[in-house]
């Protein structure tokens, strides 16, 4: 067990421990505001006025890039079931955005920077005099923040030693799961997690072993997901690892593979291609999923009385069967509670194990430099254009 909601299966595969170990105890005692904004000593640069007063809606927007959206959508995705809100989600360009709704909404428009292009263009095309708008931003001079002054929006203030792929327990994911009525603090788990001694060598065997892969030269981490209500929960940590280790020529690459229809395309790869990979396994416990019907013919009765979470448990167990005897590397998440506790362990997981693996291989995980060189690049053509 990793704790009392998820249920964990690690690598078989033991490296370097005592050296994983020294550099978890050195992030840990370091004063890093990250770890911080896990941790429920964060204290979020908005109060419960600015909550109870856009509270009362029902439509909200989230406009954003990256880590400025992805926590949110996996927060709303995960938690779906316990949400009455609608929230709708503006996280790429596209040439056409349907601008004119009957709804009146609530638009959280976030870039740390305030400077981000896709952010400023979605934004100035939904913009509407009836909606109400909540910036996150940087407390500095940028576009948004000049943006939100001039129309006597709201500001609230991006933490700027937190990167937006980081931010989901800061007030970039904890307001928008507020204004979902979720309880922010129960996503805090932190401060018991690293107490937990199970949790904190669970974490330690399982860097270590990536870090045997890495050197192995298996860099494409598959993950295996059997629910779909945890794309996006996928998309962030995606977004987190990539961004976090690919640089210096060094990395991994995060690949999402949704079950059962991928066992119908990229499976065959997965167990007789190319054995550069190494797997995550991940499934939620449902209480409630759909029943098969008893009409079935004979050949098919094995189907009787199950419903679909029972068949994608089989299919999962199935799988891992079929790579232990082909002793293909692979780790296994079950989650037997779907709650606030449970996805802040998982984002807490996820951004320790990220963090340990780029302080081992000596990259800055908190950073990324390729991406700006992109930025700049565009602008400058943009400019020539005018």
């Amino acid at each position: 067990m990793l704790t009392s909601r998820i249920r964990f299966a690690n690598y078989k595969t033991n490296y370097n421990l005592d050296k994983v170990k020294k550099k978890f105890n050195l992030i840990i005692k370091e004063k890093n505001q990250i770890l911080y904004s896990l941790s429920k000593d964060y204290r979020n640069s908005y109060d419960d006025t600015l909550v109870n007063k856009y509270k009362k809606f029902n439509n909200y927007r989230v406009v954003g890039l990256g880590g400025s959206t992805l926590g949110t959508q996996a927060i709303y995705q995960f938690l779906k079931h316990k949400i009455k809100k609608n929230f709708y989600f503006l996280d790429n360009l596209q040439p056409k955005i349907k601008k004119k709704f009957k709804k009146k909404f609530v638009n959280l428009v976030v870039s740390k920077s305030g400077n981000t292009i896709e952010t400023i263009s979605n934004f100035n095309i939904i913009k509407n005099k009836n909606d109400k708008n909540i910036f996150i931003t940087e407390n500095k001079k940028s576009y948004l923040h000049q943006l939100a002054q001039q129309l006597k929006d709201e500001i609230v203030h991006h933490n700027n030693f937190i990167g937006g792929r980081y931010s989901v327990l800061s007030e970039v994911g904890m307001l928008p799961a507020e204004l979902m009525d979720l309880n922010a603090k129960s996503f805090k788990q932190f401060n018991s997690l690293i107490k937990n001694k199970n949790f904190i060598n669970h974490l330690v065997l399982n860097a270590g072993s990536i870090l045997y892969f890495i050197k192995k030269k298996k860099y494409n981490s598959i993950i295996i997901n059997y629910d779909a209500k945890s794309e996006n929960l996928f998309k962030w940590y995606q977004q987190l690892v990539a961004e976090s280790l690919g640089k210096n020529k060094k990395g991994l690459l995060p690949i999402v593979s949704n079950m059962p229809k991928d066992n119908h395309s990229v499976m065959q790869l997965y167990l007789d291609g190319f054995q550069n990979n190494f797997f995550t396994f991940f499934y939620v416990h449902e209480n409630k999923s759909e029943k098969i019907k008893n009409n079935l013919l004979f050949s098919q009765k094995y189907l009787k009385n199950n419903n679909i979470s029972n068949i994608l448990f089989a299919q999962k167990k199935a799988s891992e069967n079929i790579f232990n005897k082909k002793k293909i590397p692979f780790r296994s998440f079950e989650i037997k509670e779907r709650s606030e506790k449970t996805l802040g362990e998982l984002f807490s997981f996820f951004i320790l194990e990220t963090i340990l693996i780029g302080k081992c291989l000596n990259l800055n995980p908190y950073n990324q430099p390729a991406v700006e060189l992109i930025k700049k690049e565009t602008k400058k053509i943009l400019l020539k254009k005018r």
